[in-house]
């Protein structure tokens, strides 16, 4: 049997990766224009993807044709793959598995390596997805430490045996297990090709910990690879910029978790909607190497230098003016389009300068009252002037200009 030395090709260090893959009720043809801007636009290499064992369990040859369809559209445009078959997630209770249970494994297993084991863009596989990540643990993990201990070796056990009926089938391909805590890693370090970590952790101090940690193991095991193969989460406090600079730090190739902004995932996890446009741009910028200038050398916005934020409040105010009477009961009033491009002038300077909050931009707004009709723009006038109104109040008092 080989060794991990004569499997591997390089550190890895190269992979810019995302999680993607094949959706319920997505068309092929989307799925191609994301895996097109992924290469062509954010230089996205490799994919971490593949059937879960219950998919395929429900949808055999359903979940073969689409998964394979969808590997050799990774070939179109030149981006390997790692390949995830089970995972830990759905754990509410857990016994070891019977000999009929692994012969189940055995023969999804078997399957997964005939489908597209010799596939050339295959990289790696990813035995098990976080298998210590589950109900089953986290119930009693802070309860009772010794029922945590016997639950974890049961899932230990079945883990490295996974492993090695992997290997069995396939000599020549690297093995990866991407465990979601630092601790976990001892499980399998031994048996992979490659160490994998997840990284959600909260600040700079702890997410570096989890880097030096797996270094650490790299060196224990004579320099085994490491890759990040799932990071970021903006609900977790684990922002995509600060785990990419860390595997630029560390030389760590990395999986992006997600690159679709979209589904039960949507709010807390992505890179780009469906149709391409973005949430927060700093995670491109750091996809692409750039990362915000937090140091003292960094150079403040200035909206006013040049007098345009004055500017931009004088235009609301002289469009919310009466600017004459028409008849006794009627005021000349400025056509609400007018209106709109004052608020967007000062909106303009709002956002380019990032004085408002950035997650539900006032620009949003701006285009939903574009898109209204003329009739629709009149009832809404009063609307419109308060929104008006409120971007330069904003522009007004933070640059401290008064009339």
């Amino acid at each position: 049997m080989k060794t991990w030395k004569d499997r591997v090709k390089g550190d890895y260090s190269d992979i810019r990766g995302v999680h993607h893959g094949w959706r319920r009720g997505v068309g092929i043809e989307q799925i191609e224009k994301e895996l097109k801007i992924a290469h062509e636009k954010l230089g996205i290499n490799s994919v971490r993807c593949g059937i879960f064992e219950r998919m395929w369990i429900e949808d055999p040859e359903g979940s073969e044709k689409r998964f394979l369809e969808y590997v050799r559209l990774l070939q179109k445009y030149d981006m390997t793959f790692t390949c995830t078959l089970s995972s830990g997630n759905g754990y509410f209770e857990y016994e070891s598995l019977t000999e009929e249970q692994w012969e189940a494994k055995r023969k999804y297993l078997q399957r997964m390596v005939d489908l597209v084991g010799k596939e050339p863009n295959l990289l790696m596989w990813d035995a098990y997805n976080e298998p210590f990540c589950n109900e089953y643990l986290y119930s009693v993990k802070d309860t009772d430490p010794e029922e945590y201990k016997i639950r974890y070796n049961k899932i230990r056990a079945d883990l490295r045996k996974q492993v090695q009926m992997l290997r069995e089938m396939d000599d020549d391909t690297p093995i990866t297990v991407g465990h979601e805590r630092k601790e976990h890693l001892e499980s399998t370090n031994d048996l992979v090709d490659v160490i994998a970590i997840h990284d959600y952790l909260t600040t700079r101090r702890e997410v570096e910990e989890v880097y030096e940690f797996a270094k650490k193991c790299s060196e224990e095991q004579g320099g085994k690879p490491v890759v990040n193969n799932e990071m970021g989460c903006i609900g977790r406090a684990n922002p995509y910029e600060i785990e990419l600079e860390m595997c630029q730090k560390y030389n760590y190739g990395y999986y992006i978790f997600n690159l679709i902004i979209e589904g039960f995932w949507g709010p807390l996890h992505g890179i780009m909607y469906p149709d391409g446009t973005v949430r927060d741009p700093s995670i491109v910028a750091a996809i692409l190497g750039f990362y915000r200038n937090r140091t003292e050398t960094r150079i403040l916005p200035q909206g006013n230098r040049e007098q345009y934020a004055q500017k931009a409040i004088n235009r609301v105010k002289d469009a919310l003016a009466i600017r004459g009477i028409e008849s006794l009961f009627l005021k000349k009033l400025a056509p609400v389009d007018e209106i709109l491009d004052a608020a967007e002038n000062c909106i303009n300077i709002l956002e380019c300068c990032e004085i408002v909050p950035m997650d539900n931009p006032p620009s949003v707004k701006l285009f939903e009252y574009r898109k209204l009709s003329d009739a629709e723009k009149e009832n809404a006038r009063e609307e419109i002037r308060r929104f008006a109104y409120a971007q330069a109040k904003i522009l007004m008092e933070y640059y401290s200009l008064y009339d």
